[in-house]
């Protein structure tokens, strides 16, 4: 009997349909499906649709997938021993089928399955943050497109770090090893009973009410920096005060969606925010899924012809499909027009705002970014005298460095990755555009703390807006993270080589044109820095790398005074086969950032082209 999701309609898995039963698929099928999997401590992914098509969005999997999504959820089991997890799952087509085989896997060792099915992100993260003794095993494959999916795990409303996600890939990779292991999935699979598979099922809608209560009030703990229930009820009734006398709407633009089952209306209407919702139901997918560029059109249009009707909407946003991404968009009142908002303008923004607001003496900020984040950080943190760290990309670096760093006495009231949206807001552990929205509605809803937060006098500040706001920060100019000019194929696949290579071209051409970059843009200097995992290395060479050298390598540019101007950095994707670069230029000459990046291309590119010449694959 096919079980139905009540809310949507959806099937949610059959507990008399073993997925597993049936003929072991050959051992060499099930080692080819693997080799496509890309797997990193930020998740594991692959095409899951049958046809190997990236845009296909069936909801069945290839026999060789369905137990390699076996084996691999063995092998969290055997590493992570967990009492009770909770599973949920994006929106994308496969992901039902995927968790039937993760559930059946982890009933048969005894453990206490708590199905939410269709949840974002940071909502089956805050369920487990609530339920300490919870892990979570969440099925996504985040920005990418619908034929992908994959999983990631976690406990305590984090994701898995480097160090505990390779204990978990290393059992995976032994399990795959053994020809055995098929064989074991399959039959801890049937002995799943129909009837302990039903009741776990018939729970599905409570665990989920339980998740949305968990998440709201993490949304208020991150809003309001308490878990005190009094403090809630004054933000609340403080932001509906101010909203009444400075309205905002927002547009919310879902794309089908995680979030299409969350809090977000609610929550946003709660507040008196007027709001607007557009592909608002779970799969209605209208456009590609990463929310950038081309793809954040709609939203724009939706907000222009809100604004029309009501001027109040002056903020749309757009998520990711499991939800802990959402870029922005906003009304321009000096262009009458509707605009996006970079990816690292916002995350720069969300820094003045939430590193101001909460300023108080006799204690000792600090900000945790990854590698790529933009220098505009550094102007902001200098001013408001907070101290910059930095991780290697990935958010569960981020959130152990800003772990460390309180450990060292330091407040980290924010942190996260500038450079692929979005913001963590202690003591959430994920991005979330509801706090990021709740940010923004900070800034827009009360004069005064515009003023606070910009420094503009209170005159200026009596109509806040985001372009105001936007004048505030430091002038870069950034490439965007997920442009195509941000990507590169290389063939080396050693990169401790490429990176070797990649360096000594770039001391020969520094040396070549220190004269063009000091006349053309007043850049005397460099140092290098080297991120991998929560450790940020000042230094050129190998040694100050650690095998396998995947992490990131930037090249910080100064003036004649020694100050930071630029910078022009690369790492090659942990969740998809691409080599990514990008430049930080300085004020808003599109020709210096341009300039940087073409180098930075090039430097990589040649880089590559020695390593494939004189280490070709048959000597190696």
């Amino acid at each position: 009997m096919l079980y139905m999701h009540n809310q949507t309609g959806f099937p949610i898995a059959d507990p008399d349909k073993d997925p597993l039963a049936g003929a072991l698929p050959p051992h060499l099928e099930i080692e080819n499906a693997y080799r496509s999997m890309i797997i990193s401590a930020s998740g594991w992914r692959k095409v899951f649709a049958p046809s190997e098509n990236e845009e296909d969005a069936s909801e069945h999997l290839s026999r060789p997938d369905a137990f390699l999504i076996a084996i691999a959820t063995e092998a969290f089991w055997r590493e992570r021993q967990p009492k009770a997890v909770a599973v949920g799952m994006d929106t994308r087509p496969t992901g039902p089928a995927i968790a039937d085989i993760v559930c059946r896997i982890l009933l048969a060792h005894q453990v206490e399955v708590k199905h939410l099915f269709i949840a974002a992100a940071p909502e089956i993260m805050a369920y487990s943050a609530y339920h300490q003794e919870d892990h979570f095993f969440y099925i996504s494959a985040s920005h990418n497109p619908i034929g992908h999916n994959g999983f990631k795990f976690g406990c305590q409303g984090g994701v898995a770090d480097s160090i505990e996600a390779t204990k978990v890939i290393a059992t995976f990779r032994t399990l795959l090893t053994d020809g055995d292991s098929a064989q074991l999935v399959k039959k801890l699979s049937a002995s799943v009973k129909s009837g302990t598979y039903l009741d776990m099922l018939r729970q599905c809608d409570q665990f989920k009410a339980d998740a949305l209560v968990a998440y709201e009030r993490l949304v208020l703990d991150t809003a309001t920096g308490s878990e005190d229930e009094v403090v809630f009820g004054d933000l609340v009734a403080s932001l509906r005060h101010d909203i009444e006398k400075h309205p905002i709407g927002i547009v919310a633009e879902l794309n089908g969606s995680a979030r299409s089952l969350s809090i977000d209306r609610p929550f946003l209407e709660g507040l008196e925010v007027k709001t607007r919702f557009v592909s608002a139901k779970p799969r209605q997918i209208v456009h590609a899924i990463v929310p950038e560029g081309a793809n954040l059109e709609m939203c724009r249009k939706e907000l222009e012809m809100a604004h029309a009707e009501d001027p109040a909407f002056v903020l749309g946003y757009v998520p990711d499909n499991d939800g802990d991404r959402g870029n922005i968009v906003y009304y321009d009142e000096r262009t009458k027009s509707t605009r996006i908002l970079g990816a690292q303008e916002l995350f720069a923004l969300v820094a003045q705002i939430e590193l101001s607001l909460s300023r108080k003496d006799g204690i000792t900020q600090a900000i945790v970014v990854n590698g790529p984040t933009s220098l505009m950080i550094d102007h902001i943190a200098a001013k408001l005298q907070v101290k910059v760290f930095r991780a290697e990309v990935g958010e569960a670096n981020v959130v152990k460095l800003a772990q460390q760093i309180r450990s060292q006495g330091f407040t980290v009231r924010l942190l996260g990755e500038g450079s692929n949206g979005g913001n963590i807001t202690h003591p959430s552990k994920v991005r979330d555009p509801l706090n990021t929205l709740v940010s923004l509605v900070k800034l827009l809803s009360s004069p005064t703390r515009f003023s606070v937060i910009t420094g503009a006098d209170v005159a200026k500040s009596a109509i806040p807006t985001i372009a105001k706001a936007l004048d505030a920060l430091p002038k870069r100019t950034i490439t965007g993270g997920f442009s195509t000019e941000a990507t590169m194929r290389i063939t080396s696949t050693d990169h401790g080589l490429l990176k070797a290579a990649y360096e000594r071209h770039f001391v020969q051409d520094f040396a070549k044109r220190s004269d063009e970059l000091a006349e053309k843009f007043g850049i005397y200097g460099w140092r290098e820095e080297q991120t991998e995992g929560t450790t940020m290395l000042v230094g050129l060479g190998p040694a100050y790398r650690t095998a396998p050298m995947r992490g990131g390598l930037k090249i910080v540019f100064s003036n004649q005074r020694g100050i930071d101007t630029d910078f022009i950095w690369m790492r090659g994707s942990g969740t998809e086969p691409v080599f990514r670069i990008m430049a930080d230029a300085m004020g808003d000459d599109q020709g210096r950032h341009d300039y940087l990046l073409a180098w930075q291309r090039s430097l990589v590119e040649r880089a590559d082209a020695e390593i494939a010449l004189v280490y070709c694959p048959n000597d190696i």
